[in-house]
């Protein structure tokens, strides 16, 4: 399929398209972020890229990162992970408190604030240098050793990260949370700071769309049912409180960060990333639902 050539075409509907919705300015450092970028890049799983815009240009994956901890955890801990998070959707804000005291501490799904921290509690209960042993399992993952934390955005968030602080007191509360919650907290800000580009975050999520297996390196990075189980939590979940709308316009699974990024596998074929700063009210991309909206509709393939 020629997807450079679907790319300029899906591009030019969208010129007269408003891009409404603002940069996610409760995160400081994300203020700075120029609200025009626009970028977009697909893998192929035989390795073949294809791009368009700003795609070589880094940015804050935020919440995406959170599928890399959680494969991280799933290799780790197997189903037994499952006794500490839930995999049903939200339907409530990422960062509701209200839902997870009426839940007793659990969260409904890995993806949402809640969820991502007892992730990261998981990972530091087994690992011994955290921060570290996750990054190289993503630069392993992805095949790309320069992906690394950003410290000025990690920081960023700590400065008000409130919300997420009240979040993991509340599970401690509930017996839920093991470590120290600074340590944990720090190890969530972290993980929500790390910078990609489109083409790099593409290529880092290729192995969910080979059924677990890292296609350039051949290595199993999952079991062909855990890749399953991950695929289908980002189309159940990868949306926060919109991930229902994603699913019937898209019809991929995929996961978006605030910080503008959105990336959606299609299993056997490919990977594809796009990043659009302009968040809508519900916490993704305004133009990158749309234009994978468009994009899925103009290739008529989709997992249904």
């Amino acid at each position: 399929m020629k997807y450079n050539k679907i790319f300029k075409k899906v591009n030019s509907e969208l010129a007269n398209f408003e891009n409404l919705g603002n940069v996610a300015s409760y995160i400081p450092e994300l203020c700075n972020v120029n609200p025009s970028k626009f970028g977009v890049h697909l893998t192929t799983i035989a390795n073949k890229h294809f791009n368009f815009g700003d795609a070589v240009e880094k940015f804050s994956i935020q919440s995406i990162a959170k599928v890399l901890s959680l494969t991280l955890a799933y290799r780790i801990e197997g189903e037994n992970l499952w006794q500490r998070v839930g995999v049903e959707p939200s339907g409530t804000p990422f960062n509701s408190l209200i839902q997870l005291e009426h839940d007793l501490g659990i969260p409904r799904n890995p993806l949402i604030n809640a969820g991502a921290l007892v992730i990261c509690d998981i990972l530091i209960t087994h690992l011994t240098n955290p921060k570290e042993e996750l990054i190289t399992f993503i630069r392993k993952v992805s095949g790309i050793p320069t992906i690394d934390y950003c410290s000025r955005i990690a920081d960023s968030e700590k400065s008000v990260g409130y919300k997420n602080a009240a979040l993991i007191n509340l599970m401690k509360s509930f017996g839920n949370i093991n470590n120290d919650i600074d340590e944990v907290l720090d190890f969530y800000f972290n993980l929500c700071s790390i910078e990609m580009t489109c083409k790099e975050l593409s290529q880092t999520f290729l192995f969910l769309a080979n059924y677990g297996v890292c296609p350039f390196s051949k290595e199993i990075i999952l079991s062909r049912s855990k890749s399953k189980r991950i695929n289908a939590i980002m189309q159940l979940c990868g949306f926060y409180d919109e991930a229902g709308d994603f699913s019937f316009k898209v019809g991929l699974p995929g996961k978006s960060g605030v910080g503008g990024g959105i990336v959606a596998i299609h299993p056997n074929k490919y990977s594809i990333a796009v990043w659009s700063p302009k968040l809508n009210k519900k916490g993704n991309s305004y133009k990158g639902i749309k234009f994978l909206e468009l994009f899925t509709t103009e290739t008529e393939v989709s997992i249904f």
